[in-house]
């Protein structure tokens, strides 16, 4: 391509009254000069037996000699059997393509809060999935592209918090964790997750039981439970019936404010809780929770007034709020450090445990821990649940048994 190249000048080019046609600069290069005296360089050039001609510019935009460093470029890739209108049609794709993963971390999290908010319980999750993200892991991957973060970038974000807020950086890592299976998902990184804890994080962080040992819930002995039902039974209104009715059934908080009076056998005195209500460990396979009711709970829940909800919070169509309960335990006198609406299913299990010969794997069912399959199997048959219902009553019973006030023998019990 040596000979007959920059055959046209500077000068020559930039002539306004250059009239419409092909000027030659060599090699294939070309100023097209149009009917309406616009200028652009083109290549012309002979692949595979067919002639094709390539844009390389607008002439004022790309200087004569750039014309020629393009014209090199493309003449190189012809000489290898490569046709480059080809070759930039496709390197133009991928830059596209590339473009199109460009996503942030702080973009692919909002995207995932609003695919997952609508299943989840309330608004208040989003909220706190913003509020953590926005707290601990945006400063450091906010901004950055989701193919780009890499282990390093995790660590920085656990290591100040992991030893002295175990609980919220473990949130704080399940989070980016389930992010960044979402870009992989949508195709914006590849390779593992490098937030993922097993054989990952858990080699450069000690466990999280290790650093942050299980906090229980203050619980009531079940020895002043009878004097405390008393006092609660005085009480009127749908928290103080839910609170007895939770102490009853041995069930957690969110079983009672969530529990419909769809979920009910009141011929049988069965409450199932649908295995969507039903907490568990993560990854756990959940099953439909059945609780025997004894005659005091169904006496509790019939106090109520009736709607969807077994108790109705102060909105229509809605449950007691998640803080009801704790709010009237705080109201009788019952300090947080004291007693605990959770607190009293280790309440439950104390009293099985140290008055009752009742099996420890009866008891286990009863709280909704997980037992083996086999047990699960046989505390579900038609004969152990009988077993189970007298289980309640007798708890029922204990927690109406009498107290002694002063000189005076009080009964407790409902009639």
């Amino acid at each position: 391509m040596a000979r007959g190249l920059s055959l046209l000048s500077e000068k020559f080019t930039q002539k306004k009254d250059l009239k419409p046609g092909l000027y030659s600069d060599g090699g294939g290069l070309c100023l097209q000069v149009s009917s309406f005296s616009t200028k652009a360089w083109v290549f012309r050039y002979m692949i595979a037996g067919r002639a094709r001609k390539m844009g390389l510019g607008d002439f004022e935009l790309v200087s004569l000699k750039k014309a020629r460093e393009k014209r090199s470029a493309a003449y190189a890739l012809v000489k290898d059997g490569i046709d480059p209108i080809d070759e930039r049609a496709a390197r133009l794709a991928a830059q596209a393509a590339e473009a199109a993963k460009a996503m942030t971390f702080k973009e692919c999290a909002e995207g995932y809060i609003e695919a997952h908010k609508a299943g989840w319980k309330n608004a208040k999750h989003a909220k706190q999935w913003t509020t953590t993200l926005e707290t601990y892991a945006y400063p450091t991957i906010g901004k950055l592209q989701v193919q780009d973060i890499e282990t390093a970038h995790i660590e920085k974000i656990l290591r100040p918090i992991w030893n002295e807020k175990t609980e919220t950086a473990s949130r704080v890592r399940g989070r980016i964790e389930k992010v960044l299976d979402r870009a992989k998902a949508l195709g914006l990184r590849s390779g593992d997750n490098p937030a993922r804890w097993t054989g990952h994080m858990s080699e450069l962080f000690p466990a999280k039981s290790q650093v942050a040992p299980v906090e229980h819930h203050p619980a009531m002995p079940y020895a002043e439970l009878p004097d405390f039902m008393a006092k609660l039974r005085a009480k009127e209104g749908s928290s103080a019936r839910a609170l007895e009715f939770t102490i009853l059934t041995a069930c957690r908080t969110g079983d009672t404010i969530g529990a419909t009076r769809n979920e009910l056998n009141k011929r049988d005195s069965l409450w199932t809780i649908p295995k969507e209500r039903v907490k568990g460990k993560k990854g756990a396979r959940r099953k439909d929770h059945i609780i025997p009711l004894s005659k005091a709970a169904l006496i509790a829940m019939d106090e109520v007034e009736e709607g969807d909800y077994l108790f109705p919070g102060g909105k229509e169509g809605s449950g007691l709020s998640n803080a009801a309960m704790s709010e009237l335990l705080k109201g009788m006198g019952y300090a947080p450090d004291k007693a605990t609406v959770h607190g009293f299913r280790s309440t439950f299990k104390d009293w099985c445990s140290d008055m009752t010969s009742f099996p420890n794997e009866m008891s286990e069912v009863a709280l909704s821990h997980t037992v083996s399959d086999k047990v699960e199997a046989a505390y579900r048959r038609g004969d152990m649940v009988e077993k189970r219902r007298r289980m309640m009553e007798a708890w029922a019973k204990f927690c109406a048994t009498t107290v002694v006030v002063g000189d005076n023998v009080v009964a407790i019990g409902r009639r």
